[in-house]
């Protein structure tokens, strides 16, 4: 067996040659230079700096050497590779400073132009009608409240003196939730919130209850089985109907105008004892003749239809835990949807809740 070259000269493997060594040094240096971008360099890392670039195949043949051979050449190839790398990190840092200045001048907004972009969207007329009638209340110092769509009977029908036999009570106006003799409805008008109100708030009590409710009823032009109502709620000592017809009154005057008025027309509800339908003053012909007889709005009445109130039976307040003897109060409730319509002109309820943004867009959205 014969024993290990000892003269073996590493100077005579090219590869590890100084001047190829030198060679492979510079035209990496070259390369790292001349890359133009991140992408670009990244690329000549890998040519010039990766497992497979010529330093690190060269670097490969160090073990190859024998021992006294190995410390030279390995520092030629370490000392090459270390300036590889010195100049990738230096021309890293040049190219991300280039970058980062480049996207300052491309991406730079100019505050100062005027605004000129249409906008993609608007908030639904329903729900910022509903603020603002609840923002009209507030202003006189009432509270607003709310309460589940999903409803117990008692609340929806009982404690608002609706009888076992009443009408309502069938599926044929209520939705009742499976399973039927769970007694939980969704419901049918937002009285519920006036109850629970009464259960958990002692008196004086001014609350106004906006919100979504549901029916039995085919959509159509006038009608659709989720609707909106706002309802009104004060329960106070010696309040009257003359407090409930001012009330009104400055609700009408906030939604459609000064100097429209309110009439109430007897009526019938289980929950008010008087009741009464309440009637707005035309607000486009004013009720003022001649132009009353040629009104389209009102059809030559003079008044348009707008909602039910009374004086809150006391049987609803015994039921909700209120001293009747001591208390006395007023309610109503008007249909969001109806007002819109007079508002607004819009004459067919689908429109509403088809979910078209043209319907949506013009009336903005405002806060």
């Amino acid at each position: 067996m014969s024993g290990p070259n000892t003269n073996y000269d590493p100077v005579e493997v090219t590869p590890l040659r100084a001047d190829e060594v030198a060679a492979m040094r510079d035209q990496a240096i070259a390369a790292i230079g001349a890359a133009a971008d991140l992408d670009a360099l990244k690329a000549v890392r890998l040519a010039h700096s990766g497992d497979r670039s010529p330093l690190s195949l060269a670097n490969r043949e160090i073990g190859a050497l024998p021992p006294q051979a190995r410390k030279e050449a390995g520092q030629r190839i370490g000392q090459a590779r270390g300036a590889v790398n010195e100049a990738l990190k230096r021309r890293t840092t040049e190219l991300e400073a280039e970058q980062e200045e480049r996207m300052l001048l491309e991406e730079t907004v100019d505050v100062t132009l005027p605004y000129d972009r249409d906008p993609q969207g608007a908030r639904h007329p329903l729900t910022t009608l509903q603020e603002r009638i609840g923002d009209v209340f507030v202003a006189m110092g009432w509270e607003v409240a709310d309460g589940p769509e999903v409803e117990a009977e008692w609340l929806n029908f009982d404690a608002l003196n609706i009888g076992p036999d009443h009408p309502a009570r069938t599926m044929q106006d209520t939705m009742f939730l499976e399973p039927l003799d769970a007694g939980v409805v969704l419901r049918t008008h937002t009285s519920p919130v006036q109850a629970r109100t009464m259960l958990s708030r002692t008196p004086p009590i001014y609350v106004i209850c906006p919100g979504r409710t549901y029916r039995t009823d085919e959509l159509d032009a006038t009608h659709t089985p989720v609707f909106h109502q706002v309802e009104g709620l004060a329960i106070d000592r010696g309040l009257s109907m003359a407090h409930l017809k001012g009330t009104l009154d400055h609700f009408a005057a906030a939604m459609f105008g000064e100097g429209i008025s309110t009439r109430f027309r007897p009526s019938y509800f289980p929950f008010t004892e008087p009741s009464a339908e309440v009637d707005l003053v035309c607000f486009v012909c004013r009720g003022v003749e001649p132009d009353v007889q040629e009104c389209r709005t009102c059809r030559g009445e003079g008044w348009i239809e707008w909602g039910g109130c009374g004086v809150v039976n006391p049987r609803v307040l015994r039921a909700c835990g209120v001293d009747s003897h001591t208390y006395s109060g007023f309610a109503f409730g008007m249909g969001v949807e109806r007002t819109l319509m007079f508002r607004h002109g819009v004459e067919d309820m689908r429109d509403m809740v088809e979910g078209d943004v043209r319907f949506t867009l013009p009336f903005g959205v405002e806060l």
